[in-house]
């Protein structure tokens, strides 16, 4: 099991690095990206730190940690440019927090994430079909998530994405320990979002093959 989207207490986490990535160790998965909450006040502070540690952490050879971000509420017109910026200081795995229905997330932040060097849109909301056609052609992946509240949504992420051939990912967006909840019960919330089993073995097919991309 894999999950590309995680906090620590670097953002609203409840774990130090360490202990996020040797609970999701004990929890079955294999690899983790932390990519806390960050704009411009933050994301300077917190990615060279995870850059250190998940290097030491992912060293001992129990789990893979990647160092991410996840851009939250960030005006549209500085995604771009705060992506590059944190590409630069060392996150492998770029997210960008999507237009759930659960947060006043600015509108537009979905079209400038789609247009920004990033690597997955999480919780995108109601998607429309420019973003999820922008998202097939630029290679960005939308995020099916395991989330209360952000996961309202999945259903109609999927259909668009399948619709227009975006490629998907399964997240946990985990902040605590339970939010690890395993391949099965994964599994299971991606039935109830509509997809098949043959999508479902995809969306972990392309969060190995953003791994590939991302320790290349």
């Amino acid at each position: 099991m894999i999950d590309l989207h995680t906090h620590s207490i670097f953002s609203d986490g409840v774990l130090i690095p360490s202990e996020l990535a040797q609970r999701a160790c004990a929890a079955g998965y294999k690899t983790i990206a932390i990519t806390d909450h960050a704009d411009h006040s933050n994301f300077d502070f917190i990615l060279p730190r995870l850059a250190k540690v998940c290097g030491q952490i992912s060293g001992n050879g129990n789990i893979l940690v990647l160092p991410g971000i996840e851009l939250t509420h960030v005006a549209p017109r500085d995604i771009a440019a705060l992506a590059c910026e944190s590409r630069r200081l060392g996150a492998k795995i770029i997210v960008v927090h999507g237009e759930t229905l659960v947060e006043p997330v600015p509108a537009g932040t979905n079209k400038a994430a789609l247009e920004a060097d990033i690597d997955i849109l999480a919780h995108p909301g109601l998607l429309t079909e420019e973003e999820a056609k922008l998202a097939a052609a630029r290679g960005i992946y939308l995020e099916i998530t395991t989330r209360r509240g952000h996961s309202l949504t999945n259903g109609h992420v999927a259909k668009l994405a399948r619709q227009f051939k975006a490629a998907l990912v399964l997240n946990d967006d985990a902040h605590a320990p339970a939010d690890f909840v395993g391949r099965e019960m994964a599994v299971k919330i991606a039935l109830g979002a509509g997809l098949a089993k043959k999508e479902i073995d995809d969306m972990f097919v392309n969060s190995q093959n953003l791994i590939q991309r991302a320790i290349a």
